[in-house]
């Protein structure tokens, strides 16, 4: 049998993140089941760092995460984690309130906002429909960045192997046991991994081994996101146009290599699976594109389809089970895991290494009663 100090069982960004916080505490053995690391969420994002989604909780964590991506650790990667996108949220007439109910949450968290006049958003996105029937107020983030979702997940992948641990692909976990104070992992192989902690980061999968373990289910829920990429009118330079998202989730879209990413933010139940996207949403990504803008959308690049899995709060959730010895909830990113990671990592080596709760997500308000399972039961 392998033995290490901690296992983690799930290779996406709350994983990789967690387990090389943890690395420098003790051996990290982390099992993805797929073949590389963040195939399901982690590579499938957006990947977009702004305080208009979530919770307050949320933007806690996303804000305490920022230092990370600026200035992130010596020897973590050769390249620039984020560069600077600026966001611009839309209103039409009947989502006047809610975007200004969405400015002053993000101003609790931020100081980069301001108002953008019909001029403005004119200007950052020619195509934009706005005007009367269209879209009628703006709201700007200056402060949004582009994040590197692979040199994110090669990074904390390198913390933990230069630290003396593993991350071992196509590891499937079978089967949980716990004996004298050891759980006994079981790959579909047949493989023996052993360790005292077991971290469970599993995506949408997590209840699903809370149940190998016998732990009660946080009653988590997977969501299907669906994506498409289209092509920009010929001879528009869209380099530098911004995240634009409704107030409410309706439609977001950003130049995604010399293309439009393009999304209806649907939330479509799920059972965890290696989504699809369905035609159904894609047509709906297609008239949305032509709802907000003057763009007309012939063919599709590219599509794709996410998961992102919550909890009844939308929270992410970290902390030991109640009701089982030795294992560690780390679920629930929902659409913010990668913008969260450097915020929810510390979280779980504070918990389970006995360290301080980190001030500074004290001092924004989160406090570990707002991640711990505890609260979902």
């Amino acid at each position: 049998m392998k033995t290490a100090d901690f296992i983690v069982i799930g290779g996406g960004i709350a994983g990789l993140s967690a387990a090389a916080r943890l690395a420098s505490h003790g051996k990290v053995l982390v099992c993805e089941a797929e073949q590389a690391a963040g195939y399901h969420s982690s590579g499938r994002s957006a990947t977009y760092y702004h305080f208009g989604i979530g919770n307050n909780a949320v933007r806690a964590m996303t804000s305490y995460s920022r230092a990370f991506f600026e200035t992130p650790p010596e020897g973590f990667c050769d390249q620039p984690l984020c560069r600077p996108t600026p966001a611009l949220f839309i209103a039409r007439e009947d989502m006047v309130d809610s975007l200004n109910a969405l400015e002053a949450e993000m101003r609790r968290f931020t100081d980069t906002i301001s108002r953008a006049t019909e001029a403005d958003m004119r200007a950052m996105i020619p195509v934009l429909k706005v005007g009367d029937g269209a879209v009628v107020a703006g709201v700007i983030d200056h402060g949004g960045r582009r994040l590197d979702a692979d040199g994110l997940l090669q990074g904390f992948a390198k913390q933990v192997k230069v630290q003396g641990g593993e991350v071992l692909t196509d590891h499937s976990v079978a089967a949980l046991t716990r004996l004298n104070g050891v759980w006994e992992v079981t790959t579909q192989r047949g493989e023996k991994l052993g360790a005292p902690i077991v971290i469970n980061a599993a995506g949408a999968w997590a209840d699903k081994i809370g149940a190998l373990a016998g732990a009660k289910p946080l009653g988590l829920q997977p969501k299907r996101r669906t994506v498409i990429l289209i092509d920009p009118p010929e001879g528009i330079d869209i380099a530098n146009w911004p995240f634009v998202k409704t107030a409410v989730d309706d439609f977001y879209m950003i130049p995604e290599s010399g293309r439009l990413l393009a999304s209806p933010v649907d939330e479509i139940e799920s059972e965890p699976t290696d989504a699809q996207p369905e035609d159904y949403d894609l047509a709906l990504a297609a008239w949305k594109v032509e709802e907000y803008t003057t763009l007309t959308v012939p063919r599709i690049g590219h599509r794709w389809a996410g998961l992102r899995s919550f909890v009844a709060d939308r929270v992410p959730t970290a902390g030991f089970a109640p009701d089982v010895e030795g294992f560690f909830w780390l679920a629930g990113q929902g659409g913010y895991g990668l913008q969260t990671a450097p915020a929810m990592a510390d979280i779980v080596a504070s918990l389970i290494t006995g360290t301080p709760w980190p001030h500074q997500l004290e001092a924004l308000g989160l406090t570990h009663n707002q991640v711990a399972p505890e609260r979902l039961f």
